[in-house]
């Protein structure tokens, strides 16, 4: 992608409107706890003091809003305490640049670091940042400074205590990405209707098994609803595949492909009325005609051989979340049990979640981590925007480092979609609440009035997109200045011109010092590659050794599969957006590639919904298989990276000798799903394999296609060309 387009595609997206649905309840809760701080600080002190308690209820109530699984009230506080000690150093160091600038440096690093851990750690560190370049502007005391951090501590208790006494939805995000997961697998039954060879996206799945761990406390108080369904989804995912492919389950044709629709039809159905009844916390009908089509008729079922086994195992699957669907109101638990309520997914507590992040960012400390590179341009745009903002001959310059220390991210899109929608917001925000401020006139008490409204409105339009509530907070920060008693014609056109600057500067730390993610796709790939060997090996092996502990290694090599298909699929999408010449994988290679490892993994678990039980008998021959599959994988993953071309030739071999034994015929399931793995390592090596001379010509050619591409859209023919 040419830097034209790239940035072409940052307006864009900064300034889209995300459908998301509005929590109006959420937002006014936070608005009061803004309020209830605000309020006794302009009553009992000064607009100075109401302003810190403003900054620390309202950041804290930010952070509420992020997406972590922890007890709100946990994060509000959290957030207090973290913005309290940053105000308290900043205080401390403030009023001497050889004292200031290495704190914040260092502090700006470690906020940087901070998404080692996650999105939610590292935007509530980076509004910690901010805080510290607040305060430098306030006197400078230590009596001061802990007064300002007691009551910027005192926002976030504020916000923690509402959440506390007026909980709304406590378990709401949980019961959410569980309804997800399994609305997810009831869409992916109606697409096989249609499609058998559907492709099936795990992140609702992974969503939801994040959402399912919890801490000792959290499983204490955990609505018994929410304990097994989501091990539901899970094994009926691979059922319905199975039953739905032509291959291994009903024919392309006839009786039975209608019959395996109206079992597709009803599992739909079901799994709907389970995710409303989860989501709302309700019970939820199924209609009588799906309820019949769930009877397998044992004299009348025309589906045979594994096909009439994969409807007889959805049934049962089914009959359970129609347990659920019906018995789906808080306090009751559904007659039939879940064996995954056995083992509760632990989440750490927050002193033992110490050891986890240390090793977190430990793992992230080397040149080549994309955090560990935000961390410095993190540390060196915030000291930078710093001294910038010294020299200038305006007030407010720390608006330069606040503004980039918000709008950066890890990775160049969102780096620079945030810069476009800060502006804009900002110019949107400053403009209306500017002319309000001229209209009302010197009011302390209205001004702080407007502020609290426009926390709510910022809260309120969070999740619609970043510019639109950039817009609010921008009228809460105009407000803030003039209940402190600031002049408007001063501080409105140095906001504009500084958060300007603030984000161009963000902008070229990303340019100077780039993460890209386009050099590291094949990486990306070879880590998917070698974790979709291991789980195929894993599935085999429980077909050659059906024991519990094969059961337990094929989940474990299931989940890893799972993680290195979503890091190359982060990793794909970033680099699909970045203005960087490919390297390694042209675009069209990589979109191959990842097809066909999709049909790879799609092929696992075909065979994965025949595993047998613990006392069926083993298929000796899917042993050398596994070890064939494992061995070329991981050895295709070295090659990968490499830039060699990958070889199966262990996979031939184990399936030829796979033909001539009479026991292989017992498991047609598993000897069509080896053809069809098979079959995708064909296609993937397809992909990957040039030849010296082809890959010249393949960059040559990669190259003339985006710059064919950069100039039709600047001619304005592509339209024409597409719509032709």
């Amino acid at each position: 992608m040419t830097w034209l387009r790239a940035l072409r595609e940052v307006v864009r997206s900064g300034l889209t409107i995300e459908e998301a649905r509005l929590e109006p309840l959420l937002a006014l809760r936070t608005a009061v706890g803004v309020a209830l701080v605000i309020g006794p600080a302009l009553w009992l002190a000064s607009p100075a003091y109401a302003a810190s308690a403003a900054l620390g209820a309202y950041s804290a109530g930010a952070a509420t809003f992020q997406r972590t699984w922890r007890p709100r009230k946990v994060i509000a506080l959290g957030a207090g305490v973290g913005l309290a000690l940053g105000t308290f150093l900043g205080y401390l160091a403030a009023g001497r640049l050889a004292t200031f600038l290495p704190l914040l440096a260092v502090w700006a690093f470690a906020a940087g670091m901070a998404w080692a851990v996650g999105s939610t750690a590292g935007i509530v560190a980076a509004t910690t940042v901010g805080s510290m370049l607040v305060t430098v502007t306030l006197p400078t005391s230590i009596g001061r400074a802990l007064e300002h951090a007691g009551i910027i501590a005192l926002g976030g208790v504020a916000q923690a205590l509402l959440i506390l006494l007026f909980p709304i939805r406590r378990w709401g995000a949980h019961r959410d990405a569980l309804a997800d997961a399994l609305a997810a697998v009831a869409d992916y039954a109606r697409r096989l209707r249609h499609d058998p060879t559907a492709p099936f996206d795990p992140e609702p799945l992974m969503t939801a098994r994040d959402a399912a761990a919890v801490t000792p406390s959290q499983a204490r108080t955990r609505p018994s609803v929410l304990h097994g369904p989501r091990g539901l989804a899970e094994r009926i995912r691979p059922v319905v595949a199975a039953l739905a492919d032509p291959g291994v389950g009903a024919p392309p044709e006839g009786p039975g492909r209608d019959r395996a629709r109206e079992l597709l039809d009803a599992a739909a159905e079901v799994l709907d009325a389970a995710a409303r009844s989860i989501r709302r916390g309700t019970p939820a009908e199924v209609s009588p005609g799906s309820t019949d089509a769930l009877c397998v008729d044992e004299e009348h079922e025309v589906l045979e051989g594994p096909a009439r086994q994969a409807a007889e195992r959805l049934v049962e699957l089914l009959g359970e979340a129609l347990e659920i669907a019906r018995c789906g109101t808080p306090g009751r638990t559904p007659a039939t049990p879940v064996a995954e309520d056995a083992q509760v997914l632990v989440r750490p507590t927050m002193f033992r979640l110490v050891p986890v992040v240390v090793r977190a960012v430990r793992r992230e400390l080397r040149r080549d981590s994309p955090v560990f590179r935000h961390a410095v341009r993190l540390a060196a745009v915030a000291t930078l925007g710093y001294l910038i903002a010294a020299r200038l001959p305006v007030g407010h310059g720390y608006w330069v480092p606040i503004t980039s220390v918000m709008v950066m991210r890890p990775d160049f899109h969102q780096t620079y979609a945030r810069a476009v929608a800060r502006l804009a917001g900002t110019l949107a925000g400053v403009a209306l609440a500017t002319g309000m401020v001229r209209a009302l006139g010197p009011d302390a008490q209205v001004f702080g009035l407007l502020a609290v409204v426009s926390a709510g409105l910022s809260f309120m339009l969070n999740r619609t997109g970043y510019a639109y509530s950039q817009c609010f907070t921008a009228a809460y920060v105009v407000f803030l200045l003039g209940m402190g008693g600031q002049a408007w014609e001063q501080t409105v056109p140095e906001r504009v011109v500084l958060t300007l600057l603030g984000g161009a500067l963000a902008m070229l730390a990303y340019v100077v010092f780039p993460a890209w993610e386009t050099p590291r796709l094949p990486g990306r790939l070879a880590d998917w590659l070698a974790a979709e060997g291991r789980y195929a090996a894993a599935v085999l092996r429980s077909y050659a050794e059906p024991t519990r502990e094969q059961h337990a290694d094929l989940r474990r090599a299931l989940l890893a599969s799972r993680e290195a298909r979503a890091a190359w699929q982060e990793a794909y999408d970033r680099a699909r957006q970045e203005p960087v010449r490919p390297r390694g994988l042209t675009s069209r290679e990589a979109e191959e590639a990842q097809e066909a490892l999709k049909g790879f993994d799609r092929a696992a678990m075909l065979m994965e919904s025949h595993v047998p039980r613990a006392d069926s008998r083993p298929v000796p021959e899917a042993e050398r298989l596994a070890e064939a599959l494992e061995a070329d994988t991981a050895q295709a993953a070295v090659d990968v990276r490499e830039h060699r071309n990958p070889d199966w030739a262990r996979v031939e071999e184990a399936l030829h000798a796979w033909e001539g034994a009479a026991a292989g015929d017992g498991s047609p399931v598993v000897r069509r799903g080896a053809e069809m793995q098979k079959q995708a390592l064909e296609d993937l090596a397809t992909a990957v394999s040039r030849t010296p001379l082809e890959r010249d010509v393949g960059s040559a050619r990669e190259e003339q296609r985006v710059r064919a591409a950069a100039a039709t859209e600047g001619d304005g023919s592509g339209s024409a060309h597409r719509g032709g």
